[in-house]
Parts: structure tokens; C-alpha cells; sequence
């Protein structure tokens, strides 16, 4: 079976992720079918909206490949984890700018790029596997995908919050986080994917209760609308609960680059809603992550030898400058993020 089945079902276009084995991860071939899909169906007359799910029950998408892109960044090929990151955030950009609905059901693990490409869509259904989360400073990247422009919109500093820790939301937090829309039992989708593709419109989108969100608002903004990363964790050190004691420890475990370039991205978008803006900011850093940032180390100790011991480049927040943050995210020249999609 391929990695992936884009098909018309009904009045809908479908796509639905098939690689449940590596929790539906992205590769990039098939962000580039998503993105062709997405622009034959623009203007096709049969199609009326789209509907984007996955097989499995352990993950809706856990986010990108990333272990094919260090494997090349590691032998000096640079130009794969680029080419991979354009083409994703051209499918991202497409997704938010897309002018029929678009329909996104997120079960299980939703991460990185799986925020991406579910949590773009018009129409966001989550359910009570969902655990969703934005985790990228423990491997030497920031929230991208489009993530800053999500984080920047949520309420209060939810945002720096979630952007800084990677903490998991379920399915009431990311409905109030601004992640999701609806709520529904999982049992429930095959019907309404049924109802969808008949209809060809969302009237049938649930109305239901979501679960009540458990992330303490207040605390968050409390401690999060510090000035710095390193603000921030001093603040975090008079704070008691499951929250603060995860908080203290994702700061402590995270890589201080790009935890700094997180905060600043994150307060740079907001107010703005354009996910341009945001897929460029983020482009820069991820363009410079592996030479110049804790990629390439961060992966190998979450994923390749698995010892959490990472070296990062900056002892702790305290360490990274404001001129260092502003290299990280300054503009490309030559290589800056088009939206017109490569050939190659």
C-alpha cells in the first residue's frame, strides 16, 4: 500500500495518510501529492471540500521524516532537508489559503508537521486520543510548519507556553488553544466521514461538548509574558504544580538556541494572521538549523542513539544574544522562502 491514497469519494476530495508503522510521519513526496492534489481540486467543479485523515489509532501524523534528513545532513547534503522544508510549508501555505473546506480528523499523535497539515484546515476535528503538541526545541528546531502563526493566536501566552515546552494538549486544550474546532467520539468518524463525502459540506460537523481544556490559564500567563527564556524559568521557580514541574524541566532539556528563537518568532507574529510571514521566519531558522543551530545533535540524542544527553551549543538560555537569535532568523537573500513550487 503507498504511503499515501488521495482519491474523490462522493462529493470530497480524501486523502488519507497510510503509514501508520512510522506514526504516519511525512516524507516529502508526499507533501508535494498534497499539494498537487490541493491544486487540481481548487477549481474542480466536482470536488466541494476536502477531507484529510489517517490510518492507525496511534497518530494522525507525528510529524516530518526527520530521521532521512539528518542521515543526509550527516553525510554534508544540506540541500535534502531544505528541499524537504520548502515543499512542506508550500502544502501548509496552501492549506490555510485554500478556498473550499477543508476538513482535518486527528486522532492520537498529532506533532510537528502533523500540526501542520491537520491544524491548517478550515474545519478541525479532534478526538479523545488526541494528543497534540508542538515538541520541536527538544530537537534543535522551533515550532514550524506554520506553528508560530497558531502559537502567536492563542489565547493569553498559551502560545510561548506550548511553544517552549512541546506539552501535549488534549483534545479540550487544543480546542482552546485555537488547534481545533470540534469534538467527537472516535467511534463516531466513520459516519461522519460518510455524511461528509455525501454531502459535500460541513453542516454535519459536530456540536458537541468538548472535554474541559486542564492547562492552568492563568499561572501560564503569569509566568510565560516574561521578557526572556531565561525570565521565564526564573519565574517558573516560584510556581508548584504538574505543569510548572514539566515546564522547569522541558527548559532545562531544550535546546537554549532555539528556545530563544522560538520566543522571538512567536512574538514577531503575533497580531499578524499571515501564514506567509510565519513560514518564512520559520524557514530561516530551519534553513540554518543544521549547520548553524542543535539540529543535527538534537536528533541524534531524542532519536538516533536515544541517550537525551544532547550538547548543545549554549550552556542554558541565560547564554544565547539577542544578536544570535537575530542571525538565526534573518532574511535569506537568494535562498528565501518562495511560494512557487520547485521542479526538482
Amino acid at each position: 500500500m503507498p504511503d499515501i491514497e488521495i482519491r474523490r469519494e462522493g462529493r470530497a476530495g480524501r486523502i488519507t495518510l497510510h503509514r501508520p508503522q512510522a506514526l504516519n510521519a511525512l516524507t516529502r513526496r508526499m507533501c508535494r501529492e498534497i499539494d498537487d492534489a490541493l491544486t487540481a481540486w481548487r477549481d474542480e467543479d466536482g470536488v466541494h471540500l476536502v477531507v484529510i485523515d489517517a490510518e492507525g489509532t496511534r497518530a494522525f501524523c507525528a510529524g516530518g521524516d526527520i530521521a532521512r534528513i539528518h542521515e543526509a545532513a550527516r553525510a554534508g547534503d544540506f540541500d535534502a532537508g531544505r528541499a524537504f522544508w520548502a515543499d512542506e510549508y508550500r502544502m501548509n501555505a496552501r492549506l490555510k489559503t485554500f478556498p473550499k473546506p477543508v476538513v482535518a480528523l486527528m486522532q492520537g499523535f498529532v506533532m510537528g508537521g502533523g500540526v501542520g497539515l491537520g491544524c491548517h484546515a478550515s474545519h478541525r476535528v479532534v478526538g479523545d486520543t488526541t494528543r497534540m503538541a508542538m515538541p520541536e526545541c527538544g530537537i534543535g528546531l522551533i515550532p514550524d510548519v506554520g506553528g508560530t502563526l497558531l502559537l502567536s493566536a492563542a489565547p493569553g501566552r498559551l502560545g510561548e507556553y506550548l511553544g517552549l515546552t512541546g506539552a501535549r494538549m488534549s483534545a479540550g486544550d487544543a480546542i482552546t488553544a485555537g488547534f481545533a474546532d470540534y469534538y467527537l467520539p472516535e467511534t463516531d468518524w466513520p459516519t461522519l466521514l460518510r455524511t461528509l463525502c455525501d454531502a459535500g459540506g460541513t453542516a454535519a460537523l459536530p456540536a458537541r461538548e468538548p472535554p474541559a481544556p486542564v492547562l492552568p490559564q492563568a499561572a501560564i500567563d503569569r509566568v510565560f509574558s516574561a521578557e526572556s527564556v531565561s525570565a521565564i524559568a526564573t519565574r517558573l521557580e516560584s510556581e508548584s504544580g504538574e505543569v510548572a514541574s514539566g515546564a522547569r524541566k522541558a527548559l532545562g532539556e531544550g535546546s537554549p538556541l532555539s528556545m530563544a528563537c522560538t520566543l522571538a518568532a512567536i512574538r514577531a507574529q503575533r497580531g499578524d494572521d499571515d501564514i506567509h510571514a510565519a513560514l518564512r521566519r520559520e524557514f530561516r531558522f530551519t534553513w540554518r538549523s543544521m549547520d548553524k543551530g542543535d539540529f543535527l545533535e538534537g536528533v541524534r540524542a531524542r532519536l538516533i542513539d536515544k541517550d537525551r544527553a544532547p550538547r548543545w551549543r549554549h550552556a542554558g538560555p541565560e547564554d544565547v544574544t539577542d544578536s544570535e537569535v537575530a542571525a538565526m532568523l534573518a532574511p535569506l537573500g537568494e535562498d528565501e522562502l518562495t511560494f512557487e513550487r520547485a521542479t526538482s
